[in-house]
């Protein structure tokens, strides 16, 4: 009887541990950092615990570029993730990959789970998408840039109104500046997105030709047009006496708004949970600036953020554990939940119907801002997205131009010629590759 017993024991064990061992475990790499770092955790745990089949495994691996870079490394090494989280501007990088990828909407149907791509905002997945409108990667984190404002200290400064232009921001920081705001008047993280690229849509003016790449590769730069030159010697008119104060390449800036220290900041509409967390004063979010003497401006702003791709090379049980998880994402409960707790766009339309239903706008209104400039008008070819080639490398060579600039280097002017004929360098590299 005993013997009996044991052996049922024994085989009931078994049972189990041949069960744990059948959980398929699902890789995501990731570039997200405090409260958004903390959303993604509890995506992967909420998950996990919603079936048994696969396990979706987490892992930092730094900042955007970081990430990017080590994705690719891992998929030439033969050992990258399932997921790969990628910035935007990588989007021609990854679809330049061939082999490196598994487009998302030939994924999910061959996984037999549900997908309907005009479920998703068109804003978004637009940019996400072959000339066709086959999506090629989920969009996950998507915002845009939007400038955020410390309101006790504009009050304190005298600013009786949130600044709408970029004449407006100047008086307005200079202010702060008299007021006690010695290091930084107003400032931005990311500088090539900021002063470039979202400046350039805002304006309705090219960054580039062939509606910045997304018509073809064989695309030129162009943001060494004179609006373009003006504002980066207003910056480096400004920056001799910290009224601007640069502050960096990519986010890693973004506390010297939180701290208090800058109290006009220009970044993503996604930092919101971080503003929301860690801000001990009235803040809010407001349209970025604009030169009033330019025809039509402001125009719309583009996307930023982030989508997920997925790699390719991995087995058909595994596709199929990604396709549920991302069928999971999009869920309209979780996408408005996402939205209203990240500050990220919803990025299904179901979503946006049921938080703006809600009302939940009307007391969030920081939360919309993004929406608000995404959708201000119809896109034009200068305002559709952007499309480039080694964007990475590329964002750097604008940011050193813009730094020798800063640093009184070189002129406005020499430091943009210089950032356009580099990048057209790099483009043409990039082209070459993808023929």
């Amino acid at each position: 009887m005993m013997k009996k017993s044991l052996l049922g024991a024994l085989a009931l064990g078994l049972a189990t541990s041949t069960s744990a061992f059948a959980q398929t475990e699902i890789q995501w790499w990731h570039a997200m950092t405090g409260a958004n770092n903390d959303v993604v955790n509890k995506l992967a745990e909420e998950f996990n615990a919603s079936q048994k089949d696969y396990k979706v495994v987490v892992s930092y691996k730094g900042q955007y570029a970081d990430t990017l870079n080590a994705g690719i490394a891992a998929f030439r090494a033969g050992n990258a993730p399932h997921i790969l989280q990628v910035f935007e501007v990588g989007t021609a990088t990854m679809m330049g990959a061939r082999g490196a990828i598994k487009p998302v909407q030939e994924m999910m149907k061959e996984a037999g789970e549900k997908f309907d791509p005009n479920a998703y905002l068109p804003a978004i997945t637009g940019y996400y998408s072959t000339a066709k409108g086959e999506m090629l990667s989920m969009p996950f984190n998507s915002s845009s840039m939007v400038m955020w404002i410390n309101k006790d200290e504009l009050k304190k400064a005298g600013v009786a109104e949130i600044p709408k232009t970029w004449p407006q921001v100047f008086d307005a920081a200079k202010k702060l500046k008299a007021a006690g705001h010695d290091t930084c008047g107003f400032s931005n993280a990311w500088a090539s997105w900021a002063n470039v690229e979202q400046f350039s849509a805002w304006h309705n003016i090219p960054m580039a030709t062939k509606a910045n790449g997304l018509d073809g590769f064989d695309t030129e730069m162009k943001f060494n047009s004179p609006i373009h030159v003006k504002h980066l010697q207003n910056l480096v008119d400004l920056q001799k006496d910290k009224t601007y104060d640069y502050s960096g390449r990519d986010s890693k800036s973004e506390g010297r708004f939180t701290s208090g220290e800058c109290a006009i900041f220009l970044t993503s509409s996604g930092f919101y949970g971080n503003v929301k967390a860690n801000a001990k004063f009235d803040w809010a979010n407001a349209p970025m600036p604009y030169y009033p003497d330019v025809q039509g401006a402001p125009q719309n702003s583009i996307i930023g953020g982030a989508s997920l791709w997925v790699m390719g090379g991995k087995k058909a049980d595994e596709y199929k554990g990604v396709a549920k998880f991302f069928t999971f994402l999009s869920d309209t409960d979780r996408q408005a939940k996402l939205h209203q707790e990240s500050g990220y766009l919803p990025i299904t339309k179901a979503a946006y119907e049921k938080t703006k239903a809600s009302g939940f706008y009307e007391k969030n209104p920081a939360l919309q801002m993004a929406l608000i400039e995404l959708t201000n008008k119809e896109p034009t070819e200068n305002s559709r997205g952007l499309r480039f080639g080694n964007m990475v490398q590329i964002r750097d060579v604008i940011s050193e131009e813009i730094e020798a600039a800063l640093a009184g280097q070189k002129p406005a002017k020499d430091a943009l010629d210089a950032a356009v004929t580099r990048s057209n360098q790099i483009l043409r590299q990039f082209e070459r590759t993808v023929r």
